[in-house]
């Protein structure tokens, strides 16, 4: 600033400015006047110089800079005809301010720069300018004395909807796409509205998108079709405040109402009209018609100024905005409409309740300064100055212009009353000195209001959302890389959480663990599952001839069938089993795959039968289910979602887990029903749990009635025996430690002479190493004749292989006695085989022989499994290990109890109804679980007593000792059970 006078007004222009960042101060309308007129004309264009390079939006009409002057009314023209002018000068003034180049955007590029947030934007000053200019015409083409209301209301419609100037383009679509700002609220609400409706009716998306389809394109029908205003052009910004200002309910006579409602847009289209025309005919009929045009232009500019600044807007426009917009009038005098304008500015804000941000400082000539003083009596005119319409005149001194804001905005409490006399209650008057009396500022420095960028501007930006977009996308980059690793089957940011997956290690190959839903299929994450197993550990010559892939995809088709029937009509059972394959160390999902296959068999026979269906999920609990604690709770999780979920079929392997196992799917309030699990201790433990397999107690004691037939045999009062165990401090094989066990109580019963226990470990590649324990055994000083051998049914021929060729045994008569996972093997070329001189006897978990003639398991497996021929015994390689037998079994006696009365049965009568099933005729006999009872083993187990010997040939021969088919209870003797004699019948 170049004087100390214009540097005060500045100081106080900057106060505001200051408040303004925090509030809404009233905004005055600021009124330099002197003596010479050029003293307060170079304050108002230095002010405006100097508020632009602060970065504050300054507008400045062309009429009122200060060049050249709008054309004079004639000579002789009266007062009236000056104000009429005036008016219209002012109206042309406020409409060239709706471009938002006049707000510092025609300045240079450094204004731009430092101008806060982005242009404004005014669409209620260009609808009204529209609106003008759409009524003139109508006046124009209307023909005198028209009196149809209602013709009226529509030409005016027309009118403005062929108001086609280019500035005004924009709020007024063509019947075209081009513009569907006023159509995007509808659809918006179309479209939720049929997401919802599709939500809760179930219906498919496609069906849904179909219908929201139909529902925009008659929105758009409605929309373009008619030929006057378009049905939902008041759905507008502009247009509701059009409708809802009640500036216009207070010029226009309300002959009949005009309201708006989003469910009703045609009547919606009339009232638009019916507004339109009552503004009509106070622009054309009315005394003050120019005054009532200038003021409703001066509501719409005002009203978009303070929408600009709204700082609770979609973008925060008024926390970025942090400078109120500053309009100044160099020349403002009655010819250019300048005064015309401050009195409407007033008028206005003097008429509404809410504050806008305007900042307005005009230098008044001072021939015009009185026109400002509108209606004042004699008596009090001399007192009029300073402070609005009440302050006193005072001389211009440093003390009035450091205070005229504090007083002007105390004195407008009173000065907007009505019964205050008729000054302008938001116009301050400030005197300055002629130029020439002015004061020199000496260094040329002035205030400005706090620079500090706000929080809005920083976190809510354009280069914050650049910066959130990039985190969000490298975020959901590594969460779908996170999903990845931890999930089976994923998207770009869901995921199916019914698996996990397992990356490789040095000790184990990549797995998917839990239950399949949702069209997972362990085939595609499982190495090997659309091959058949390889022959090598744990896997057999003429095995299961399924694959993983085909029993999936066959599952998957049943269960098509069960979910057709409708919700009440099904039940769903998982298995869970050990599907995986172990790559590193051969090991191939043999008994998962025979499992699932009698899983699978019984799920054909009995949708095909049954009025109930059966619905089968398959889950997977790792190699030799070492996993299957993370897989029941997965299944556990599921099974809150789905209550048809009645049981469990599996779980066939006995490990130190098989506790929390069991005890996390009782607290589902799942049963479980297993086919070769033998634990002994689980059935005392938990109420839940059903298996058909004899448990390990009940096993080694009836092959003590061999080992009773080998000790008398010897000769001796108490011949040597031993146990051999696997060593099973380095995994959770609890199967192995209950073999040793039982089988070392069962020798000692029968009156042997125990030697030490040996144990034996596997190799880091998973081989048993049994040099050393062959050593011991063969070397000591009392061979034992009786071995009994608790291990897997893969360390058999390695455990033959020492026997057959240390000195200490070969050639030596011995007996090697071991449980029911030797059932699994085939003693054949290439497999498991028997040494020279060596008898093995193990027990078997099902007899096959006999059942088969009550059964048609084998008539159904001919039809449904895949890969086992037309002809199908008891004895063909797919089934003779008795494990899918065993599956088949459990999961029919599972459906019996879940589908009691052809009614698919809730969980919890599912679990009930298990200790009432007895059924005949199945593949390993009668499954009885009615004398089951509670925390206690039951009776009626199938079991086979099975002796192999070597041939002449090389060749092993295995034979059955002795048997009993599930359902009969009778205990087997010793004689019945006598070994050298033959196969038994």
């Amino acid at each position: 600033m170049g004087t100390r006078e214009g540097f005060d007004v500045q100081r106080q222009l900057e106060a505001v400015v200051q408040d303004f960042r925090s509030s809404d101060p009233p905004m005055p309308v600021v009124v330099l006047h002197s003596d010479d007129d050029t003293g307060a004309r170079s304050i108002a264009t230095e002010l405006c110089e100097v508020q632009k390079s602060h970065g504050t939006r300054c507008a400045v009409p062309s009429a009122m800079a200060g060049g050249r002057r709008p054309a004079q009314p004639d000579q002789g023209a009266g007062p009236d005809d000056v104000r009429a002018e005036g008016l219209r000068n002012a109206i042309r003034a406020v409409g060239e301010l709706s471009d938002p180049k006049k707000w510092n955007g025609v300045g240079s590029r450094a204004d731009r720069d430092r101008s806060d947030y982005r242009r404004y934007a005014f669409p209620r000053t260009r609808f009204v300018v529209a609106v003008d200019d759409a009524v003139k015409r109508w006046a124009e083409s209307a023909p005198a004395g028209e009196a149809d209301r209602r013709a009226s209301e529509k030409a005016l419609l027309r009118a403005l909807v062929d108001e086609r100037r280019p500035r005004f383009s924009h709020w007024v679509p063509r019947r075209t796409v081009s513009d569907m700002s006023h159509v995007f609220p509808m659809v918006i609400m179309t479209i939720g509205a049929a997401t919802l409706a599709a939500t809760f009716a179930d219906v498919s998306g496609l069906m849904a998108a179909l219908c929201g389809t139909g529902l925009v394109a008659l929105l758009l029908i409605l929309n373009f079709v008619p030929r006057s205003m378009p049905v939902f052009q008041w759905l507008r910004r502009e247009c509701r405040w059009f409708m809802t200002t009640t500036f216009l309910r207070a010029a226009a006579a309300q002959s009949r109402p005009v309201a708006a409602s989003p469910l009703r847009p045609l009547r919606s289209r009339d009232a638009v009209a019916a507004r339109l025309y009552e503004v009509a005919q106070a622009m054309t009929d009315s005394q003050e018609k120019d005054a009532f045009r200038l003021r409703l232009h001066v509501l719409a500019l005002l009203e978009d100024l303070r929408d600009s600044h709204r700082r609770w807007s979609w973008d925060l426009r008024g926390f970025k905005r942090l400078r109120p917009p500053m309009m100044f009038l160099p020349v403002a005098d009655a010819d250019n409409g300048g005064i015309e304008l401050i009195k409407a500015v007033s008028d206005i804000r003097s008429r509404r309740s809410e504050l806008d941000p305007l900042l307005v400082v005009a230098a008044v000539p001072c021939d015009s300064i009185e026109l400002l003083r509108r209606g004042l009596p004699a008596e009090r005119g001399a007192e009029a100055g300073t402070a609005g319409g009440g302050g006193r005149a005072r001389e211009a001194d440093r003390t009035q212009l450091s205070d005229w804001h504090m007083a002007w905005a105390v004195n407008l409490r009173v000065g907007q009353s009505p019964s205050h006399w008729g000054g302008l209650p938001w116009v301050v008057s400030i005197p300055v000195p002629a130029k020439e009396r002015q004061t020199p500022l000496d260094t040329g420095q002035c205030v400005k209001a706090s620079t500090r960028r706000t929080v809005a501007r920083v976190v809510w930006s354009a280069q914050t959302l650049a910066l959130s977009l990039a985190l969000l996308a490298g975020g959901t980059v590594a969460y779908a890389d996170v999903l990845s690793d931890r999930h089976c089957s994923t998207t770009w940011l869901t995921a199916n959480r019914d698996t996990h997956r397992k990356a490789a290690s040095g000790d184990r190959t990549g797995e998917c663990i839990g239950i399949a839903t949702e069209g997972v299929r362990f085939s595609t994450w499982l190495p090997g599952g659309d091959s058949e197993p390889a022959d090598g550990k744990g896997s057999r010559s003429g095995g299961a001839p399924w694959t993983l892939s085909q029993l999936e995809t066959r599952i998957a088709e049943q269960n098509e069938t069960a979910l057709g029937a409708g919700r009440g009509k099904y039940v769903t059972v998982v298995y869970a089993g050990p599907l995986s394959a172990d790559e590193r160390r051969g090991y191939s999902p043999v008994k998962g795959l025979e499992e699932l296959g009698g899983v699978y068999l019984a799920q054909a026979v009995v949708n095909e039968a049954s009025s109930v269906k059966l619905r089968v999920l398959v889950a997977n609990g790792g190699v030799d289910l070492r996993d299957q604690v993370e897989m029941a709770e997965l299944i556990a999780a599921y099974a809150e979602r789905d209550p048809t979920l009645v049981g469990v079929v599996g779980t066939g392997r006995d490990l130190d887990s098989s506790e929390e196992t069991t005890r996390t799917l009782r607290r589902a309030g799942l049963p479980v029903v297993s086919g070769t699990n033998s634990a002994t201790y689980l059935p005392k433990q938990f109420a839940n749990w059903f298996s058909l397999a004899a448990p390990d107690d009940w096993q080694t004691s009836q092959l003590g009635l061999i080992a009773r037939q080998l000790r008398r045999a010897a000769g001796e009062r108490r011949p040597p025996a031993m146990v051999v165990a696997r060593d099973t401090k380095a995994s959770d094989d609890r199967y192995t430690e209950e073999q040793a066990h039982y089988g070392g109580e069962m020798l000692d019963r029968e009156d042997f002479a125990l030697q030490d226990p040996l144990s034996y470990a596997l190799s880091p590649g998973g081989d048993p190493e049994f040099r050393g324990p062959a050593q011991k055994i063969c070397e000591s000083a009392d061979v034992p004749s009786v071995i009994y051998f608790a291990g897997r049914v893969e360390d058999v021929s390695p455990f033959m292989e020492q026997l057959g060729t240390h000195s200490g045994c070969a050639g030596r008569e011995m007996s090697v006695i071991t449980g029911d996972d030797l059932s699994k093997a085939v003693f054949a070329p290439g497999n498991e085989s028997v040494a020279p001189k060596v008898t093995l006897y193990h027990a078997a978990l099902a007899e096959l022989r006999k059942a088969a003639r009550d059964t048609e398991f084998y008539n159904h497996a001919a039809e449904y499994l895949p890969g086992v021929g037309d002809t199908v015994r008891h004895d063909s390689p797919a089934l003779a290990s008795g494990q899918t037998a065993l599956s088949y079994d459990a999961t029919r006696a599972l459906f019996d109890a879940a589908s009691r009365d052809d009614t698919a049965q809730s969980r919890s009568s599912t679990w009930v109804n298990l200790r009432a099933v007895r059924l005949h005729g199945m593949a390993t006999g009668t499954i009885d679980f009615r004398q089951a009872p509670l925390y206690a083993g039951r009776k009626g187990h199938s079991i086979a007593l099975m002796e192999v010997r070597r041939r002449e040939n090389g060749s092993s021969h295995s034979r059955v000792v002795c048997s009993r088919v599930a359902g009969d209870a009778r205990p087997l003797t010793e004689r019945e059970c006598a070994i050298g004699k033959g196969s038994a019948d």
